[in-house]
């Protein structure tokens, strides 16, 4: 039995059917689509725009050079590389033989030279009571001079004995003039100073000082707290000034540099909160920090080999800019960091209020402990020698 032929009307229907599912999915897709963008949109104006992020940021830090300030032979090398140091203690000490035998060269011509001086002034006592008898007999001289003139006429007293007594007046002057010299020169030795002041003493003194500071010198210190990287000398090697001994790097002052690109950087502004995450520690650890301030020029304007854009073919390459981010030394106390880590920052562009440029301030810059000027043992060693070569009692 043959089976009833579809009518028209029935295939009508399902036609209709279909295109009503298909254009009931195109609305669905249509309508999927359209909150999609709104809510990307809404995420963007509500949080997106007031974040800019960067991976390209890495942890920077001092990298203090400990070099050698006079030429030696090493000794002893006390840290290895890793090790942490505290700011003054030794690091290397170099063979101090030469440098002890030219401080006491360097005493010995101290006491020369005081004797020298003290012998100086002496001399100028010897002219001074050398002229005050040359102006006593030249005045007892004139004396008989006088006496014999007037009663030279009468024969009482001879025209030789007269003309003795004139040359005796003539060269008791002469001799007075000598005198005078001889006293100029040796107040021009020391008139105006003590022997303790003298030009000669203190240069002497100086030496001394120079030979302390280089015996001072033949033992290293470290001149920051950190830890000793880049250890580039051995024990028995021979240094020249300004030889690289090793490095210190100061772990508990150390940033980020995080390059931005610069067309994330219309709103940056110094001061404003950065969260970071460090490869090192993950999304479990996240440090905060403020920008401290945008450098002056792109990388490659930095660079060694500048680009030269004005020549060939020219490609425009978007440039970045690095931003220095300072962290919070207490989560870098808990969570220590290492120079060149990899690190991921995120500015919050809420706060508009900060400058563009950095600012002039008072801040202490970067310093290390220096020796002091006068070292209070070398003094009173100077102190010693000079009341001992100068015929006092010795007051240090």
């Amino acid at each position: 039995m043959n089976s009833p032929d579809p009518t028209p009307g029935t295939e009508a229907d399902n036609q209709s059917q279909g295109m009503s599912r298909r254009g009931r999915g195109l609305v669905v897709l249509a309508t999927v689509v359209a909150v999609s963008a709104v809510a990307v949109f809404a995420y963007w104006f509500l949080h997106g725009r007031w974040y800019q992020s960067t991976d390209n940021a890495y942890v920077g830090g001092t990298i203090v050079q400990v070099t050698a300030e006079i030429p030696g032979t090493v000794r002893v090398i006390h840290p290895r590389e890793t090790d942490a140091v505290a700011a003054g203690q030794a690091l290397i000490e170099f063979d101090a033989a030469d440098a002890r035998i030219a401080l006491d060269a360097a005493y010995a011509e101290l006491g020369n030279t005081v004797r020298q001086v003290s012998a100086a002034f002496a001399q100028a006592g010897r002219a001074r009571a050398q002229l005050a008898a040359r102006e006593v007999e030249l005045a007892r001289a004139r004396r008989d001079l006088e006496r014999r003139g007037p009663i030279s006429g009468g024969g009482a007293v001879s025209q030789e004995e007269l003309a003795h007594a004139r040359e005796t007046v003539q060269a008791l002057e002469a001799a007075v003039r000598g005198a005078r010299e001889e006293l100029r020169v040796a107040l021009a030795q020391t008139e105006g100073t003590t022997i303790e002041q003298h030009p000669q003493v203190q240069r002497a003194a100086t030496r001394v000082r120079d030979a302390a500071l280089v015996l001072e010198r033949t033992a290293v210190a470290s001149p920051v707290n950190g830890v000793v990287a880049k250890k580039g000398v051995q024990v028995g090697q021979r240094v020249a000034p300004g030889t690289p001994l090793m490095a210190v790097v100061p772990l508990d002052d150390v940033w980020v540099d995080a390059n931005f690109k610069e067309v994330q950087l219309s709103r940056v502004r110094i001061g404003q909160p950065v969260e970071l995450h460090a490869d090192l520690y993950g999304k479990d650890v996240t440090f905060h920090g403020r920008v401290r301030g945008l450098s002056p020029g792109t990388g490659a304007a930095f660079a060694l080999l500048p680009p030269q854009n004005a020549s060939g073919n020219w490609i425009k390459i978007v440039q970045r800019v690095p931003v220095r981010i300072a962290l919070d030394p207490a989560e870098v106390s808990e969570h220590p960091l290492r120079v060149g880590l990899s690190m991921h920052a995120e500015v919050d562009l809420h706060d508009q209020s900060g400058p563009v440029l950095a600012t002039p301030t008072q801040e202490q810059a970067a310093s290390m402990p220096s020796l002091p000027e006068r070292d209070p043992a070398v003094e009173a060693a100077i102190e010693k020698i000079i009341a001992q070569n100068a015929g006092r009692a010795a007051t240090g």
